[in-house]
């Protein structure tokens, strides 16, 4: 028995053994392996993932179940994020800031260790978690597919990377290797990103070993990207001489003078000339769907309240287009402003005489609005009040226009002596209304004599029937215009003559909404003054940027990357207080950049 179970505790070593070694061999090899030749494919796995961030934000429908009809545009314009959405975005930037921080540390390990959580982890999620969510197999989603693609191709270069090993040394940005106009437009452009060169700069100082504070290994990365951008425009007068004394060339000054006079001038009449395109070109006319009118005395119940929709909304015709032109021939201030419109934006709501509702007053109240009209102790206020109501769906940003017209009742006025018989109120309703872009909907001031004085007179008479349940006897108010010839049809409604603006199209109603003073301000102004900062200020940068050879602060800021990568921290810190001592004494830094002409 003693025998056997030796035999068995051998063999149980045997195949342990036989496992292991492979796997120990394995790693072993990967992490201690001397010869291996080391590698940077760091840019490429970064592309790798950002072009997975790009197809998470775009083919979000693809990974959810009902998010297939679900606009994510539209989503977060109405500031509501998916929680699926925002988690898939984080967990990728995630990786990404990891995948940075192992290849600032040269963690092979760790690295290793990440590559074999994220393959098992993605596999299970791609081919199982997926699949359950969206109720589509992998096979048929094609967003998913490309997703891992690309991913696949991320996994074979960290493969690759874990193989090679880190490279020793990492000196700068990869976009700084060369310097031509190719490079220096993608590092203009990577330095545009908003918050990407600062969380760069601020990783690498969090994750590379460095006597630096973090406002002097700013200092460096600016002041390495001013040399490089300055190389490579040296680099370029070496490559394109121009002669001296001679003058520059039409090609030159009408292509970049001209391109940017043109930017300008497009700049400066930017406003005038997209509301302008909006009204005359691109804008729809957007009548309204709905006009209330509500008369009210005082703060008691509204005394006439009537609403039309669009049955009762009439387009103008050509024939009472010009009899409305005809009418004013005389005046030229109201023919400047009808001119401005045609007859397809105009319309006449006809408001119907009776009120919509009865007059719903308590006894008290009733008493009390007759004491107060026929005492002499105060004023009363009467309020014609009009609300249009708009389509959103066809253009424009906002929804209601509406404006307030009041006649203050003095004590002891014919009108209050009236109650409650047949008031006749003067100047009391604006036949005019102009239904602008904006909240306020005015009288056309253009089109009366005299402004408020040239408003229609109305006569508000109180009505009263038996109730058809016989409760009681009801009571609503009826409004007419004065001196209306009854005989004629229409004479008991109230025609209100609405001139529509055009407006903006859904598509150009985030700029549209803004109006002319809106657009110079936010538009205009913040260009204007970025464009300034190009032109103005130069003076104060001709000892920093008018360098004719920038070599030996290239240099200088290379062999402080590469004493920091080699441990020497000393001697970091001593390069580091010779560069902000060139910058500090001009007279050093004239010695340091003088071309080499010059010096032989």
């Amino acid at each position: 028995m003693k025998v056997l179970g030796e035999k068995v505790k051998l063999l149980l070593l045997s195949t342990v053994r036989s496992i292991y070694r492979p796997i120990y061999g394995f790693f072993h090899g990967i992490l201690h392996n001397e010869y291996r030749p080391t590698t940077d494919v760091y840019v490429l796995m970064f592309l790798a993932d950002v072009v997975d961030f790009i197809v998470v934000v775009f083919g979000y429908w693809a990974f959810g179940k009902h998010s297939a009809a679900v606009d994510i545009a539209s989503t977060l314009s109405d500031d509501q994020v998916p929680e699926a959405f925002l988690v898939m975005l984080l967990i990728q930037f995630s990786t990404m800031i990891i995948d940075r921080a192992l290849y600032l540390r040269k963690t092979v390990l760790g690295k290793l260790f990440f590559q074999v959580v994220l393959v098992f982890g993605i596999h299970f999620w791609m081919f199982f978690i997926l699949p359950a969510v969206t109720e589509r197999m992998f096979s048929q989603n094609p967003v998913a597919q490309i997703w891992y693609f690309v991913k696949c191709i991320y996994f074979a270069l960290s493969a690759y990377q874990i193989r090679c090993g880190y490279p020793t040394r990492v000196l700068g940005n990869f976009l700084t290797k060369k310097y031509n106009h190719l490079n220096l437009f993608l590092f203009q452009g990577f330095r545009m990103v908003p918050f990407l060169v600062e969380l760069r700069a601020v990783m690498d100082w969090v994750w590379t070993d460095t006597t630096l504070s973090l406002s002097d290994w700013m200092c460096v990365e600016d002041i390495y990207a001013n040399i490089f951008i300055i190389k490579c425009s040296r680099e370029t007068e070496k490559k394109y001489p121009q002669p001296r004394g001679q003058k520059k060339k039409k090609i030159v000054k009408y292509g970049m003078g001209g391109l940017i006079i043109f930017f300008l001038i497009c700049i400066i009449w930017f406003p005038l000339l997209f509301i302008s395109l909006v009204r005359s070109v691109v804008g729809v006319v957007n009548h309204p769907v709905d006009v209330t009118v509500a008369v009210k005395l005082g703060g008691y119940e509204p005394l006439f309240t009537m609403s039309v929709q669009q049955q009762s909304i009439q387009p103008f015709t050509e024939e009472e287009y010009d009899s409305l032109a005809s009418q004013f021939a005389n005046n030229a201030v109201a023919m400047q402003f009808i001119s401005l419109y045609s007859y397809e934006d105009i319309v006449t709501a006809r408001i119907e005489g009776s009120s919509g509702s009865v007059w719903r007053i308590s006894p008290p109240s009733r008493r009390k609005v007759i004491k107060e009209l026929l005492s002499n102790r105060g004023d009363m206020t009467l309020r014609l009040h009009w609300n249009l109501q708009r389509d959103l769906g066809k253009g424009g940003t906002v929804e209601y226009a509406l404006d307030t017209h009041s006649i203050e009742l003095e004590p002891g006025s014919p009108v209050g002596r009236a109650w409650p018989r047949c008031w006749l109120i003067p100047h009391m309703f604006p036949n005019f209304i102009r239904a602008p872009n904006g909240a306020e909907a005015k009288p056309i001031s253009q089109l009366y004599d005299g402004d408020e004085e040239g408003y229609e007179n109305v006569t508000l008479s109180l009505k009263q029937d038996r109730a058809l349940d016989g409760s009681g006897v009801q009571e609503w108010w009826d409004v007419s215009v004065a001196d209306c010839d009854r005989s004629r049809e229409g004479c008991g409604d109230l025609p209100m003559v609405i001139f529509s603006d055009k407006v903006s199209p859904p598509s150009l109603g985030f700029l549209a909404g803004y109006g002319i003073m809106g657009l110079y301000v936010s538009v205009v102004l913040v260009i204007g003054k970025f464009v300034r900062g190009f032109f103005s200020e130069v003076s104060h940068s001709i000892m920093f940027e008018e360098l004719p050879c920038v070599d030996r602060i290239l240099k200088l800021c290379t062999d402080i990357f590469l004493v920091r990568e080699t441990g020497e921290l000393e001697l970091e810190e001593e390069l580091f207080s010779k560069l902000i001592f060139l910058y500090r004494s001009p007279e050093t830094m004239i010695k340091w950049t003088r071309s080499k002409d010059s010096e032989d």
